[in-house]
């Protein structure tokens, strides 16, 4: 049965147009709708017919309500009356956790795999004003005020100027019929408190203040493409990532080197995770000298080696395997590529000295090495700390090793034992390159 929300009268033609201005409904492009059965999601049906588009509906029966049943059947029948092609999928869910996040990732996984083209959701600027609401209040920070993006992917949001009073009235004037879930006004979820308890409030200041939450919000998000720009311009400058030096940094204005430092933690976690002001600040006042590994929280860790920074996520990788290395050849160490060929590299040996094939492992402690020019044996653990090596990145090198000793350890050093004669005709050269990030 339809709310009993207040009458807003001649509503249908500017929530037509206002889907139509959005550009995410295509004309005769498919488009599947995901239909609750609900007013919001009634009213986009409609609409996308409508205009145009290639119109299919999925409806989700999770079986949690008593009136399930009675949901799926009136989609079932608004799809026959709209000629709308309508395909059911029943979804199970666990007991615990968030049955609203649990439900609507489940619906998304449907839609993703059912039909081709674009999939939309009916939210609305009311759901976009108690997103930003929400979020304003879960999570410090300029992204909570960014709200739902109209197009993520394949998934669209045509209605996000429409009020959800409004989506009532479009289904009121067009004839339409919708089914109410209880569970939206339940003060058990947080959305459902901010909608009965926050918004009304926000009203009573203002009545517009769903919209005025919404262009905030558009508002944000165009600035931020911008802001990224910045950031991605001065990261570049600063070589691009994942390490930077921290002195370079702290000569920033702080709000860049913040989004500088938030950006290369996303990128070493692979996704979203928030830098508090105080988090900014421990990594900046981190000492040049020496190393230091801060735990941020959410399996990431800012590590800083002799006044370099990067992000690691998770624990101590185990030990790398050693793997053998052919004259002329090629070999994968871990993040490493190392190669042995004729006549040029990063360290030039000779072929004689070497005596066949290489191994390229891990160091060791205890390995020493006679580094050209020095005039005697070093640890390699005291050679790293002599060069700055940063600590983490120790156990990554690669260990070039022959028969009778260590020959290279890349980037750091090559034996003289091995090294190759100014005359000498045909020489090997050690290269490596990283091909993974480490």
């Amino acid at each position: 049965m339809p709310g009993n929300d207040a009458e807003v009268g001649g509503m249908a033609e500017p929530v037509l147009e206002a889907a139509r201005e959005s550009g995410l409904i295509g004309v005769d492009q498919p488009l599947l709708v995901m239909l609750s059965g609900g007013a919001d999601s009634v009213c986009l049906l409609d609409v996308a017919v409508r205009l145009g588009a290639r119109t299919a509906a999925l409806h989700v029966n999770y079986g949690l309500r008593d009136d399930a049943e009675g949901d799926e059947e009136h989609c079932r029948a608004l799809c026959r009356s709209l000629g709308v092609p309508l395909t059911v999928e029943a979804a199970w869910l666990p007991e615990q956790g968030n049955l609203q996040a649990l439900s609507r990732d489940a619906r998304y996984g449907l839609a993703e795999r059912t039909g081709a083209g674009d999939y939309a959701a009916a939210h609305t600027a009311s759901d976009q004003a108690e997103t930003v609401l929400y979020r304003l209040a879960v999570s410090p920070g300029r992204r909570a005020l960014l709200g739902i993006e109209p197009r993520r992917g394949r998934l669209v949001r045509p209605l996000l100027a429409v009020t959800r009073d409004e989506t009532r009235a479009y289904c009121r004037e067009r004839g339409l019929s919708w089914r109410d879930d209880a569970s939206n006004e339940d003060p058990r979820f947080a959305r459902a408190r901010v909608r009965l308890d926050l918004l009304p409030a926000l009203r009573s200041l203002n009545p517009a203040a769903e919209r005025t939450i919404t262009e905030t919000a558009l508002l944000l998000r165009d600035e931020s493409e911008l802001l990224e720009g910045v950031v991605a311009s001065a990261l570049e400058a600063l070589g691009g990532g994942p390490r930077v030096e921290l002195a370079a940094l702290r000569e920033l204005p702080p709000a860049l080197s913040r989004l500088i430092l938030r950006e290369l933690a996303e990128r070493a976690k692979g996704g979203p995770h928030p830098l508090s002001r105080a988090d900014v600040a421990r990594i900046l006042a981190a000492a040049d000298a020496g190393s230091r590994s801060l735990d941020l929280g959410g399996d990431l860790r800012a590590i800083v080696e002799y006044g370099t920074l990067r992000f690691r996520r998770g624990g101590d990788r185990p030990p790398l395997e050693s793997v053998p290395l052919s004259v002329p050849g090629r070999a994968r160490f871990g993040g490493w590529e190392v190669e042995a060929i004729a006549g040029s590299g990063e360290a030039l040996v000779s072929a004689q000295a070497l005596g066949g094939a290489l191994t390229v492992r891990a160091w060791r402690a205890g390995d020493r090495i006679r580094p050209v020019g020095l005039g005697g044996t070093k640890t390699l653990q005291d050679l790293f700390t002599d060069r700055k090596v940063p600590r983490a990145l120790r156990a990554s090198l690669p260990v070039v090793e022959a028969r009778d000793g260590i020959v290279w350890v890349a980037g750091v050093a090559l034996d003289e034992r091995f090294a190759a004669a100014p005359d000498d005709v045909r020489p090997v050269g050690l290269s490596a390159r990283q091909v993974l990030p480490i």
